[in-house]
């Protein structure tokens, strides 16, 4: 089957990395955060993945036509922001029969074929996953019966209006029916559709446990590494402690604590403390730094004596000895 990926944002809360890597192929450990964002559906049922996305495109569709993955990728362009609805809806002439649809952004535990398995049973337009939460009220929330049918969706309800802790994570199964309850241009699944169908009764629902992660910040992307060191999630390299080395090329030297990080190839780091970090390639941290859910992009260097809590540091960056920083980018932006 087909799986649509809709990743039509820039990226703008893991900037600088993604000025110049569109989000879609940062990498996440050895793999692509699409990658992991396609995992939860069966590789055995995957024949082609279809991105709905307007920024560096053109990276994304040359980057899959190099790499090694099972199935092939094909560009939907937005030449506007079109919303989930409209972004879906963009992509009607090239999907047909059964398809999954996936948020762009999300590392979880979900395993599709539940959801495959609940479609078949009930039938309907469309199956979604669910998670619970303490506080729905920054999501969508939805109410199901016995036979789990989605009785009720609303989006972002007011605390008097919450009558579920089960909200919708981003990950659907659809027929192509869907399409006839998309209208053209912006328009928001939300907002404009699940409610339609949840009222005709097209819609089910499935809850899943374990993790889910969206890892559009910098805090999150650390706990989707975190989460894919924890669960083995790569296709090389190996796990030391709780940090992910990609090769022997990863040198830790000088009585340095590192937890939690993805290190990439010819990391370096000398008599420093990470923790919950991402490393990408060549990248060395000098003596006597501290660095707390920081990611640091390729070829960079983090001079000594430096406190980085929170931070994105740039490709091809010096970070100055003695700099403090938290919840910045750098270069800091004027």
């Amino acid at each position: 089957m087909q799986v649509v990926v809709l990743a039509g944002g820039f990226g703008t809360r893991l900037r600088p990395w993604t000025y110049e890597i569109p989000k879609p192929i940062l990498p996440m450990l050895d793999k692509t955060l699409l990658e992991h964002v396609v995992e939860v559906v069966p590789s055995d049922k995957v024949d082609e993945v279809v991105v709905a996305g307007g920024y560096k495109v053109d990276d994304i569709e040359a980057y899959f036509k190099e790499a090694d993955v099972s199935y092939d990728v094909r560009i939907v362009r937005e030449t506007e922001p079109l919303g989930t609805g409209g972004a879906l809806g963009n992509c009607r002439d090239v999907v047909s029969g059964q398809f999954v649809c996936l948020n762009g952004d999300i590392v979880s535990s979900l395993d599709m074929q539940v959801g495959l398995d609940l479609h078949q049973k009930n039938g309907g337009v469309g199956t979604l996953a669910l998670w619970e939460v303490e506080d729905p009220t920054r999501f969508g929330i939805v109410g199901l019966d016995d036979e789990q049918r989605i009785t009720q969706f609303k989006e972002k309800p007011a605390p008097d209006e919450v009558f579920s802790n089960l909200i919708n994570a981003g990950s659907y199964l659809f027929e192509d029916d869907i399409f006839d309850y998309i209208p053209l241009g912006r328009s928001s699944l939300e907002r404009q559709v699940f409610p339609v169908l949840a009222e005709e009764r097209k819609l089910n629902g499935f809850s899943f446990d374990g993790y889910f992660i969206d890892a559009g910040t910098p805090k999150s992307w650390s706990l989707g590494v975190e989460a894919s060191i924890a669960h083995e999630r790569w296709k090389g390299g190996k796990r030391i402690d709780s940090n992910w080395h990609a090769d022997d090329s990863v040198s830790i030297h000088g009585g340095s604590n590192v937890e939690n990080s993805m290190l990439s190839t010819g990391a370096t780091i000398t008599s420093a403390n990470l923790s919950k970090c991402s490393l990408l390639n060549n990248v060395h941290v000098g003596s006597n730094s501290k660095l707390n859910e920081t990611l640091v992009g390729r070829n960079s260097t983090i001079g000594k004596n430096c406190t980085l809590d929170n931070v994105v540091v740039d490709h091809d960056s010096i970070v100055p000895d003695n700099t403090v920083l938290s919840d910045a980018q750098w270069p800091l932006i004027e």
